[in-house]
């Protein structure tokens, strides 16, 4: 067996351990001295990068809104009234035919007078007589004949006599029962020969010329709409009319919570007929507001209506907004800063706070 590779072999690996694990203590014992450690490098930031989220954001500015108010209604007549007899008795006048035009104090039912006249006719006499009795005791009253209480009791007869010739001539007025304005009868006046009482229908009077449109806005619309203001509508029959706003309800309708608008159009031919639908366009006062896609729009842990924002950090963070309106290319709202970055596309991934690749969309100003 040779020794002469196997005491190589040894000899190299011990040399090798010297210089690599022992190599200060060999540099030590030949007298030269250790190289200048090498600083430290910093560590290097090893950790991996925060992964963030990448979102559409697009810059949106306030601007002035001229906006409208569609309103869904119908036409009403401007006055309507139910003429009622406030006697009884037999109608003796020709009953007027529905349709037809009556002027403010036109008769529309006579009734026949009865003993009313008969009554007035007594009632006159009562007073004569009570003035006669009067004066006499007046007279022997200043004479000394006569008690002031008996001229006190000829003074009451007096008085009453006269009420009585005032209610009797009261009576007889209600006989003829005259229209309180001008317009149109609805339906045909009371038949000749029938007995009207006290309350009883005579004729329905109503007044077209203006007409009304009525409408009913909500909650949200109602604080937009003016006294004043312009409105147009399309009636069921295509007619297109111009009227103005003339009435604003204070109070909500108890049932739908909504609010009474209406509009007065002149009407002076009579076209437009009562009960119509109509589709109402009312113009509201101006606002300002931000044009944002309706995608953009999202919801609350609250359930309030808003919008994701970033702010100069790219942190997301929620702003709630009122919807003034909505058009073709978006909704107008209100409730944001006079400059904001809204993000559009990927709102559904985000919270408050989260810190997000932003990618900037064209704005729509």
């Amino acid at each position: 067996m040779r020794l002469a590779p196997l005491l190589t072999a040894i000899t190299v690996l011990v040399s090798l351990y010297l210089l690599i694990m022992e190599r200060p203590m060999l540099l030590a014992l030949a007298g030269v001295a250790p190289p200048a450690a090498v600083e430290a490098e910093p560590e290097a930031d090893t950790a991996p990068e925060e992964r963030r989220v990448s979102v559409v954001v697009q810059r949106v500015k306030e601007r002035e809104l001229e906006s409208a108010v569609v309103l869904r209604g119908r036409t009403q007549a401007a006055r309507q009234v139910e003429v009622r007899a406030e006697t009884s008795g037999l109608v003796i006048s020709e009953p007027l035919p529905r349709g037809s035009t009556v002027r403010a104090g036109d008769v529309l039912c006579e009734l026949d007078p009865g003993i009313r006249r008969a009554q007035l006719a007594e009632a006159e006499a009562r007073l004569a007589e009570a003035e006669i009795n009067y004066t006499a005791a007046a007279r022997l009253s200043e004479d000394g004949f006569a008690a002031q209480t008996r001229v006190a009791a000829a003074e009451a007869a007096r008085r009453s006599a006269e009420a009585g010739v005032e209610a009797a001539r009261t009576e007889l007025g209600r006989l003829q029962i005259r229209a309180p304005f001008d317009g149109l009868i609805e339906a045909d006046t009371a038949e000749r020969g029938s007995l009207l009482s006290p309350g009883g229908l005579c004729a329905t009077v109503i007044r077209l010329d203006p007409i009304l449109l009525v409408a009913f806005a909500a909650e949200a619309q109602i604080d937009q709409l003016e006294l004043g203001a312009v409105a147009g509508a399309r009636l069921s029959n295509a007619a297109e009319v111009i009227g103005r706003v003339t009435f604003l309800a204070r109070s909500a309708d108890p049932a739908t919570r909504t609010f009474r608008v209406e509009v007065t159009v002149p009407n002076p031919d009579l076209a437009i007929r009562d009960g119509m639908s109509a589709d109402l366009l009312v113009a509201a006062s101006a606002s300002r507001g931000h044009l944002v896609p309706g995608s953009a729009l999202t919801l609350d842990d609250a359930g309030r209506l808003g919008l994701r924002l970033i702010d100069e950090e790219s942190r997301t963070f929620f702003a709630p907004v009122r919807v003034l309106r909505d058009s073709a290319e978006g909704f107008w709202v209100a409730g944001l800063p006079e400059t904001a970055d809204i993000v559009v596309v990927g709102h559904e991934y985000v919270t408050d706070g989260v810190v997000v690749n932003a990618v900037r969309r064209a704005s729509g100003d």
